[in-house]
């Protein structure tokens, strides 16, 4: 039976500054004290969870978060949080105070690593950034103040001097002194700054604590928090597993192993490693700068390890813009570059898709017709058009970013047309890439004995690579997997014969590269090329 008493009282931020005595900080820090000394954590110790009756007896609550047999980390953790929530109301020196008297110094100053942001609540850290902003408008006033009493007096100063003087005399005196009057007003305005200048609240703290113990570590520890994207791409990653595993799980991998043409094995290998000289042709076009070939190679080759931990269309951008500044191309450049490169990349995906897609339709009809999936594609496209342009939010929603977009790469792009040997190669390097992974899936079906035709590898190819873009899971896995098998089978090509391929198509292209790109991305790392 679990049993509850209503407890009369108010929550710490709706008592009056003249309410909370010493008496009240030793009565929370002592509440603290007894859950600690059962190593039961609290985890939210903010003003909504410290209640005070009409005698000034704290009561804890909103336990419901907490932990039991807690560790240490996160017991220190909840010293931190109460120390910057008493400080909030009364002050670095009587929360620091309050907690040394109950707690002790020793435990006090163990969770000075512990005193950082991200290891305080979520209304604690909007508080702290408010009063940042609050200190930082402060300090801009006064540095205003300062400079606009600097140059009235100025003003003051010259006028006098003329009146007393006049004649060019004075204007020649004035020139003269034009310059100590400047580094006066600048003397003026650093005053001001250094005046108004205020430390932040978690700073104050860890004054206090070294006060009391000077040896006291203030080095923060490294606390990461569980991102959204983290948790989706873990949790698409898991289902990607599952579903591979579940699709996986009947094939006989000894025996496959044994059936496949080692010929052809070896085929698509080499055309996975003419993929990364096609990747770096197509990123190096797109770049009027001298950058070294065999370098951006190896960049290429570390993006395969990057895309392990990374959404296959974050991580080889975020690293090649990375490379290219260490190349010596300015950040705003190295980031049109890329997004050149991206850009003609995603042009040519969607028109070799839309031909290889009407080439596959009239493969078996004698008319020259496109099939009913390209006309159910492009109608759909062009309804999401007109849907963009009706809808003021929308068409204002895609026309600012795509003239973000365009801001950058499209200047970047005007350098490149007066280069047509770096455009030839990036047009080159582009549909070699893709001519490199359709050539390497078709080793791979053709090691299992399959044949298909190439415009019917393309189009499954394209399709697949865009879904494994858009997958939040890293390198699309799953995502990609499941739309090349249905893909090849619903070109004919049977099940048994599909998911062989595919999985030594991945094999070749995404896992097999990892080593040798940690290896390159190790390398780079160390070289200062990354």
């Amino acid at each position: 039976m679990l049993v509850y008493e209503h407890v009369g009282g108010r929550p710490l931020y709706a008592l009056p500054d003249e309410a909370i005595t010493d008496e009240l900080l030793a009565g929370a820090w002592h509440q603290v004290q007894s859950l600690q000394a059962r190593r039961i954590a609290h985890r939210r110790l903010d003003s909504d969870a410290l209640l005070v009756d009409r005698n000034g007896t704290v009561f804890l609550t909103d336990l419901r978060g907490g932990e039991i047999a807690a560790g240490d980390v996160v017991l220190r953790m909840d010293i931190a949080q109460l120390l910057t929530t008493l400080g909030l109301r009364v002050g670095a020196e009587r929360s620091v105070a309050a907690a040394v008297e109950v707690l002790g110094p020793d435990a006090v100053a163990g969770s000075l690593p512990l005193l950082q942001p991200l290891a305080l609540g979520r209304g604690t850290r909007a508080t702290l950034r408010q009063l940042a902003r609050e200190r930082a408008q402060r300090q801009r006033e006064a540095v205003l103040e300062a400079s606009h009493a600097a140059k009235e007096a100025r003003e003051a100063e010259a006028r006098e001097a003329q009146d007393a003087a006049g004649g060019p005399e004075a204007a020649a005196g004035d020139r003269k002194t034009a310059k100590a009057e400047k580094q006066a007003e600048k003397r003026a305005i650093e005053e001001a700054l250094e005046d108004a200048r205020e430390e932040d609240l978690l700073s104050q703290i860890r004054q206090q604590v070294l006060l009391v113990r000077p040896q006291a570590p203030i080095e923060p520890e490294r606390l990461e928090r569980i991102r959204p994207r983290t948790l989706v791409s873990f949790c698409a990653g898991a289902f990607a597993a599952y579903f591979l595993l579940s699709q996986f799980t009947h094939l006989k991998l000894g025996a496959l192993v044994g059936e496949a043409n080692w010929i052809w094995v070896i085929f698509a290998l080499a055309f996975s490693a003419l993929t990364y000289l096609a990747a770096a042709l197509s990123l190096l076009g797109f770049v009027p700068e001298k950058v070294p070939l065999g370098r951006t190679v190896l960049a290429q080759v570390a993006a395969s390890f990057v895309k392990l931990v990374a959404p296959a269309a974050v991580g080889g951008v975020a690293l090649n813009t990375r490379f290219l500044q260490r190349a010596g191309v300015r950040p705003g450049l190295a980031v049109a570059s890329v997004g050149a490169s991206q850009l003609f990349g995603l042009a040519s995906h969607i028109v070799l898709l839309l031909t290889f897609g009407y080439i596959t339709g009239t493969e078996r009809t004698p008319a020259l017709s496109p099939s009913r999936t390209v006309i159910a594609g492009l109608l759909t496209a062009a309804v999401l058009v007109l849907v963009v342009t009706a809808i003021p939010v929308l068409r204002k929603f895609v026309s600012t970013r795509v003239r973000s977009l365009f801001a950058g790469v499209i200047p970047r792009m005007l350098d490149v047309l007066q280069r047509p040997k770096k455009l030839l190669a990036g047009i080159g390097g582009t549909l070699l890439l893709t001519a490199a992974n359709v050539m390497c899936l078709d080793s791979a079906i053709r090691a299992f004995g399959g044949e298909l035709s190439y415009a019917s590898i393309a189009v499954v190819f394209l399709a697949g690579n865009a879904l494994g873009s858009a997958a939040p899971t890293p390198g699309g896995v799953g995502a990609v997997e499941a739309a090349l098998i249905a893909g090849l089978t619903f070109a004919g090509l049977p099940y048994e014969t599909a998911a062989p391929a595919v999985l030594l198509f991945r094999l070749m292209v995404f896992w097999l590269p990892v080593l040798p790109g940690w290896v390159a991305f190790t390398h780079l790392t160390r070289k200062e090329a990354l």
